[in-house]
């Protein structure tokens, strides 16, 4: 998430506070004056991994190593790479943003971040391996009926990648406008051109390594602006909550949930969509392809949860830190008492205080360079979707010209770039907080069922996935369209017709059910054979082609 993920932006209807992600900054933006310290940094994390593309380019030849690096990546390296995919700007200055504005209740967005990754260790991480070679649609297919199922999941990726690619556009224009002082189409171009040149010329190679120094960078840095907060507590975590609630507008309040999510139905959904919608992610799903064998992948799931949690659990202290050290500092508000920037800002803000313009200028370089990571990653899953899924499994029934395929590839590879900018330059005015709920949703409610159901029910039959995925997606976005954000917010009718922003609670059963029910009264003679097939899939999950 990616980011997190971009869906961090969340429009609070439930209070008077109204917190956007760094994937959906919206809106007029009171463009800073240029940080020196943050664009020199900048540069160098790009000079780095300009080097780092160079080098992969020379590396990768044929299609297998573009879209999984060859299957040599071990086991930390990728979970490390997971990591820095995983923890967008999103996770730093949404999830301090809502925790500066509403206290304990930002920690329902970190649970619901943090608890897909256990599940994945456990549940999937060496049946993807073991079923899968590039993406996570060759698995759905290795016992349905190829073709047709592929169409779906292909859909369901590119909606995916499209949707979060949106809200990862407009979020680096307002991200750079805030912090860089760049007009916002320079920023828009400028994030494309980068991630171009990491992932066409040097593709899962070039954007593992990205991802890498990424993960690392914003974990030092955030481990850094965590001690510097502790350090002002006098390192009492009691003193640092105690501080936070004297000095917050909300008072002891701030510290009891409530706040900002009131109805428990509320929160239930959206830990249901970030839950589920993360174990339907295909870029995410897609690192598990990049590492040798299954073992290499449980252990890339578990590094990614243990570099997750960390971070995580260091967000608590630079969420409450903000409130603790930023409410009694004039400074960081303008004359109408908010916070300059907006409190999506809070986090930089808390970096000025305990670090001063050094430690700025690394957080906002850093938060940029999440961008730059989730978007190499979406764009490498986009390519794959058109180049392999669709190309060379279905039209080439999987036996393409190995060149003709890289040609795709590249040439998707730069029209998904251009389509980013279009969509990132037409957006940019237009609110797009419910953009951002979009991808997780649409994961758990059409990627994640047949994925499941594919990988651990043998009744399952082709006709029931796609009818499954398929009112999957439609109710999830129709859903989306008639919840207060658009209903209310876009559109502007007075009451939305259904009152919860992510709907995934609702629409993954539906797409559960409707799957079971098409299944188990299909009696088709392809059905007998998906059927059948699932035994021989039970094998080869739980022990490889061996």
């Amino acid at each position: 998430m990616k980011l997190l993920t971009t869906l961090l932006a969340i429009a609070l209807s439930c209070s008077s506070l109204t917190v956007f992600a760094a994937g959906a900054i919206e809106g007029e933006v009171q463009r800073q004056p240029l940080n020196v310290s943050a664009i020199v940094i900048f540069l160098g994390f790009v000079a780095a991994t300009l080097g780092i593309s160079y080098w992969a380019a020379r590396n990768t030849r044929s299609s297998s190593e573009f879209y999984n690096a060859g299957g040599n990546i071990s086991g930390l390296k990728n979970g490390t790479a997971i990591a820095g995919d995983f923890m967008s700007a999103a996770s730093f200055l949404g999830i301090t943003a809502l925790m500066f504005g509403a206290g304990f209740d930002g920690l329902v967005l970190s649970l619901g971040a943090f608890s897909a990754w256990p599940i994945m260790l456990f549940l999937l991480a060496r049946r993807v391996r073991n079923l899968g070679n590039f993406t996570f649609v060759d698995v759905v297919s290795m016992r349905l009926e190829k073709s047709r199922i592929r169409y779906v999941a292909i859909v369901g990726t590119i909606v995916v990648v499209v949707l979060y690619l949106i809200a990862q556009m407009v979020g680096a224009g307002k991200l750079i406008e805030l912090l860089f002082g760049l007009p916002y189409e320079i920023a828009v171009v400028t994030v494309a051109v980068l991630v171009l040149a990491y992932v066409t010329f040097g593709g899962m190679l070039a954007t593992t390594w990205v991802q890498i120094i990424k993960a690392i960078l914003l974990m030092t840095g955030v481990t850094v602006l965590a001690f510097l907060v502790m350090k002002e507590a006098n390192f009492s975590f009691s003193e640092l909550l105690r501080g936070a609630a004297d000095n917050h507008p909300l008072g002891e309040r701030m510290l009891s949930p409530g706040v900002a999510f009131k109805d428990p139905i509320q929160v239930a959904t959206i830990l249901t969509s970030m839950l589920f919608g993360v174990l339907g992610l295909p870029h995410i799903l897609m690192r598990l392809f990049t590492v040798p064998n299954a073992h290499e992948a449980k252990k890339s799931a578990f590094y990614a949860s243990l570099f997750m949690g960390y971070f995580y659990l260091l967000l608590i202290i630079v969420g409450f830190g903000t409130a603790f050290l930023l409410y009694n500092n004039p400074q960081f508000f303008d004359d109408n008492g908010q916070l300059l920037g907006g409190g999506n800002m809070a986090a930089i803000h808390l970096s000025n205080a305990v670090g001063g313009s050094l430690l700025t200028g690394f957080m906002s370089a850093v938060s940029f360079a999440t961008i730059l990571a989730v978007v190499a990653g979406l764009t490498v899953s986009g390519a794959a979707a058109i180049s392999h899924d669709l190309y060379a499994e279905v039209l080439c029934k999987g036996k393409p010209d190995p060149k003709k395929e890289m040609q795709l590839t590249r040439i998707t590879t730069l029209l998904i770039g251009v389509i980013a900018v279009g969509l990132g330059i037409l957006f940019q005015n237009e609110n797009v907080a419910f953009i951002a709920t979009m991808p997780m949703v649409v994961a758990a409610s059409v990627n994640f069922p047949i994925l499941f159901l594919s990988l651990f029910w043998a009744g399952l039959t082709t006709r029931g996935a796609i009818y499954g995925a398929t009112l999957g997606l439609i109710s999830s976005v129709a859903l989306i369209i008639i919840g207060p954000q658009v209903w209310v917010s876009v559109l502007g009718f007075e009451e939305p017709l259904f009152p919860y922003n992510y709907p995934a609670l609702f629409t993954m059963p539906l797409a559960f059910a409707v799957a079971w029910f098409f299944s188990i009264s299909d009696r088709s003679e392809r059905a007998g054979i998906d059927r059948a097939n699932y035994h021989s899939l039970l094998i080869r999950s739980e022990y490889g082609e061996e």
